[in-house]
């Protein structure tokens, strides 16, 4: 079994809005549904869970009937961080999923995920343990100077460098471990961690996946704009 777990307990506050950015309504839908859409679709995908924000799970449950999001077994409250959110959402599929079923994390206001990258992460991860989607870094990273900030003499070559992002593929025995493991150290819970992150800390090796330019994560109102653009763009 594949299950999809998506996070969608932020409240988005860098989108300046009323409400949290993955309920705001781009052509009477909300961002959330554009994504849950692409899992729907998917022929590899079983069942969704939603990690949501707290006082939204009705809502999430209304528009899910709405848009004939069928597969949408499980909504869990969020936690207080973006790790907590993920192990809150883990911890609920103990007892309905095996040891060696897929989970893949992605977050909701990922609206443009290809169904060719997700495809790709699922069958790294039935290989491999896990896959993580990622792209070529074609920026040049130059480090700061400590004694001049304002300086530089030191760069990585970006020939080193992978971007990842969401999705990401686990198997669940070994995801559950981990969140398990991690919240009892402490090891890779904090700031912007995140499951690869916390996975690598935790010694494990991440395979890289297939990943898209287009899988934009919308966190500012820019962003925004970007989205609708593609929409208008898949219309023409």
């Amino acid at each position: 079994m594949n299950v999809a777990i998506i996070i969608a307990g932020g409240s988005g506050s860098r989108m300046g809005q009323s409400i949290p950015k993955q309920f705001i309504t781009i052509h009477d839908k909300p961002v959330l549904f554009y994504t849950l859409e692409g899992f729907q679709k998917h022929p590899m995908i079983d069942a969704i869970e939603v990690v949501c924000i707290e006082g939204w799970q009705e809502v999430v449950w209304a528009y899910a009937k709405q848009f004939n999001i069928d597969k949408l077994k499980w909504i869990v409250p969020g936690g207080n961080s973006g790790q907590e959110s993920i192990r809150n959402g883990v911890f609920n599929l103990e007892g309905k999923c095996n040891d060696d079923d897929i989970v893949i994390i992605h977050d909701g206001i990922r609206p443009l995920v290809d169904a060719f990258v997700l495809t790709d992460v699922i069958e790294m991860a039935q290989k491999k343990g896990n896959g993580v989607t990622s792209m070529p870094y074609n920026e040049q990273i130059f480090l700061i100077n400590e004694e001049d900030p304002t300086t530089t003499c030191k760069y990585i070559p970006r020939e080193t460098l992978r971007r990842v992002a969401t999705p990401q593929a686990y198997r669940f025995g070994k995801l559950d471990w981990a969140y398990h493991e991690a919240f009892a150290r402490e090891i890779g819970i904090y700031g912007s961690s995140y499951t690869n992150t916390m996975m690598v800390e935790l010694g494990e090796t991440l395979h890289f996946a297939a990943g898209s330019d287009k899988n934009i994560k919308l966190t500012t109102k820019d962003d925004l704009e970007l989205f609708k653009g593609y929409l208008e763009r898949e219309k023409e």
